[in-house]
């Protein structure tokens, strides 16, 4: 089973989308700040994550840079989400993620993108 980790600070993002990945067949794991996911992330190793850039006691920016400094644990696959569409193509590149949604999201369309990273 793939394992997914959601890191997001909003209740209601983490709940949908962990209910549509664990019906889809995902083993899911939750993160509300950055500090936690870095925890699972570490713990778990994730085959995806999906990474909320604003989050408190360690925003997203952090987090991914963390994971893409690591040689453990760079060749995980993040998907970034942000309510801020503004130079949102930019920031992917310069966090070497692989892909981003903007807020609010289809949950349709971000599992299609989880099952082309991870299938």
């Amino acid at each position: 089973m793939k394992k997914v980790l959601i890191a997001d600070d909003e209740t209601d993002i983490l709940k949908v989308v962990s209910f549509r990945l664990k019906k889809a067949g995902y083993e899911v794991f939750e993160a509300s700040n950055g500090q936690i996911a870095i925890d699972l992330i570490s713990q778990n190793k994730p085959d995806l994550i999906l990474l909320d850039l604003r989050m408190p006691i360690m925003d997203g920016y952090e987090v991914c840079a963390k994971i893409k400094n690591d040689e453990t644990l760079k060749n995980i696959p993040i998907i970034l989400l942000t309510a801020s569409s503004s130079k949102i193509a930019e920031k992917k590149n310069e966090l070497k993620a692989e892909d981003c949604m903007i807020k609010p999201f289809n949950p349709d369309e971000l599992l299609e993108k989880v099952r082309k990273l991870i299938g």
